[in-house]
């Protein structure tokens, strides 16, 4: 059965709402909550009747979705679980689902040495994890970074399919050295990840540039269908092929930087790169290391240095080496140079 995001949106907002015990829900409560969540999604008032939130509840009842939700009705009033635990987040898969999952990862893992298959890795082992936690009944052996409370994840799947569907946005959005948000009409080409935060990489209608758009920042989205999409064959191996991060800079940017590094940390830098340039230079006797890149000197680049403290040394270049130890010696001023504790 085909479902449209606004469905779904309503949906997992109900079950929100009915996992919380500590208040009595409404229809009129629900249909709020709907409202409010569709607004946030859309960035713009979405019309929820009466009746929509009626079939909406009848739907998740039903067992046309797989849910089955326990909802009762309480005072004639009232709506919430019968089963105080129940979620349709957690919905156990059934044995056939089981059956299904297990072929697909023996499949799947047929495949893990074609290049095309290559990033299937992850996702092959995700997906013996779920078979193999739904089996036990234990607890899951893989663990991922999870914060539920990162903003504009809702937006991924709206900009994924602009980009399929090469679509020109209007982006309602808000930097954060913006007072308040301004629409931008943009040109969207990919979406990239970086320390856990989501980014839309495209141009700008108003200067044609490369923009990177954090999607925590964006306020609501919009299609502009009368705007001719700038269709280019863009890269973004290539584009970021100099940049760890996200920052972008011009090629008086991109500099040869040379580290060194204690010998506590030189094993974690050898075996998990800071750039795919990282070459070894020197190891020396007490096995510290040096090591060179060839990156853009962002700010991407100086807190992965900052966050190594000590244990890392700027060699060159100088302008890279100064930046560092500024920095760190206004830290010693905040925590007090000398100061007894």
């Amino acid at each position: 059965m085909a479902l449209n995001k606004n469905a779904l949106i309503r949906y997992k907002t109900i079950d929100k709402c009915l996992q919380n015990k500590y208040r009595d829900w409404t229809l009129q409560d629900l249909i709020d909550a709907c409202s409010d969540a569709l607004y946030e999604y859309e960035g713009r008032e979405v019309n929820v009747s009466k009746r929509t939130i009626q079939l909406d509840i009848q739907m998740m009842r039903s067992d046309k979705l797989g849910y089955n939700a326990p909802i009762v009705v309480v005072n004639k009033k009232f709506y919430c679980y019968e089963a105080p635990d129940y979620s349709i987040t957690d919905i156990p898969i059934t044995e056939n689902d089981m059956s299904v999952l297990s072929e697909t990862v023996e499949m799947l893992k047929q495949f893990k040495d074609f290049s095309l298959f290559s990033e299937l890795g992850g996702i092959i082992q995700r997906l013996e994890d779920k078979v193999y936690t739904e089996k036990t009944h234990r607890s899951a052996v893989i663990h991922l970074d999870n914060n539920e409370n990162l903003k504009g994840l809702q937006h991924l799947d709206v900009l994924y399919q602009a980009i399929i569907k090469k679509l020109v946005l209007k982006i309602n959005y808000q930097s954060f050295t913006a007072r308040k948000p301004g629409v931008i009409t943009f040109h969207p080409f990919i979406l990239k990840e970086f320390n856990n935060r989501w980014f839309l990489v495209g141009r700008s209608s108003r200067t044609m540039n490369i923009q990177t758009l954090a999607l925590d920042r964006m306020v609501g989205i919009d299609y502009d269908l009368n705007i001719p999409y700038n269709d280019e064959d863009f890269n973004g191996d290539e584009y970021y092929k100099n940049t760890i991060g996200v920052t972008v800079l011009n090629d008086d940017q991109l500099q040869e930087v040379v580290l060194k590094i204690e010998r506590g940390n030189a094993p974690y830098v050898l075996t998990k790169p800071f750039h795919h340039s990282q070459e070894l230079l020197e190891q020396f006797e007490d096995r510290s290391i040096m090591i060179k890149l060839h990156v853009h000197l962002n700010l991407e680049l100086e807190r992965l240095i900052l966050g190594f403290g000590d244990a890392i040394e700027v060699v060159k270049p100088r302008l890279l080496r100064k930046r560092i130890r500024q920095k760190l010696k206004r830290a010693v001023e905040v925590y007090g140079e000398g100061e007894n504790v």
